[in-house]
């Protein structure tokens, strides 16, 4: 992918091997892009975020998709992209050089199916009770923190999590809000708790050793969020569920 407006190139010396390749390849796991169904291109606000952090260094943007976290995490360490998103967790603090500021916001809830007696997260925490989960993803790691008696039914993404609710072999599934409403169009009479039981910040994160490039992506997620870029590109994508960090 590349942008069709590329500012000339950024003099800071902490993107300077950025500007030398001409490009900043980001990796992105799925759900936090999806295709146009008309151009097939990868949309959705982390693109958006990205396209505008690659105008103001006067760079390519190249996405290194994948399809899980540890899929991504695995080709940032390999020097396969030079950026990656993850939503902050202390298990994932090893994995990575640094997190860079918040840039949204995303509560996890629960999704249950037509019929579910289960009203709270408290009820779904029970002997019996099969809750689908994402390998790997940040809401994933923050529920096992707090589930002592339900089982976690693990997949490696969110259309597999999807199909288990869909054939009822799950009593329900744990992930953000936004993406659950989204697979609820599909599900007819199920539905999402209104309670949460935390949230995912999402950051922008590097390889060890890269701290120089995380502090000037960390000064842009600052400018983004106080000139409005951010909050816009958050109403563009039109999902729920999702605001500015505090």
């Amino acid at each position: 992918m590349s942008s069709a407006e590329v500012a000339p190139p950024s003099g800071d010396p902490r993107v300077a091997d950025l500007v030398r390749a001409g490009r900043i390849r980001v990796g992105l796991f799925l759900p936090q892009y999806a295709k146009d169904p008309s151009t097939g291109a990868a949309k959705g606000i982390y693109v958006d975020v990205v396209q505008a952090l690659a105008s103001r260094i006067g760079v390519e943007l190249v996405l290194v998709e994948r399809r899980t976290p540890a899929e991504a995490v695995a080709a940032l360490n390999a020097g396969d992209c030079d950026l990656a998103s993850l939503g902050f967790d202390p298990e994932r603090a090893p994995l990575v050089g640094g997190f860079s500021p918040p840039f949204m916001r995303v509560e996890y809830t629960l999704m249950l199916p037509a019929g579910s007696p289960i009203r709270s997260i408290a009820q779904a925490d029970r002997h019996g009770v099969r809750i689908a989960v994402v390998r790997d993803h940040a809401s994933t790691l923050a529920l096992g923190r707090i589930v002592r008696h339900a089982e976690q039914v693990g997949v490696d993404t969110p259309d597999e999590a999807f199909e288990l609710m869909r054939s009822m072999r799950v009593d329900a599934w744990a992930s953000v809000r936004p993406l659950l409403l989204h697979y609820l169009r599909c599900l007819p009479r199920a539905r999402v708790l209104e309670e949460s039981y935390g949230a995912n910040l999402p950051a922008w994160v590097v390889a060890k050793g890269q701290e120089a490039r995380l502090a000037y992506v960390s000064e842009f997620i600052h400018y983004a969020k106080a000139s409005g870029l951010l909050q816009q590109a958050i109403d563009r994508a039109g999902w729920i569920g999702i605001t500015l960090p505090a």
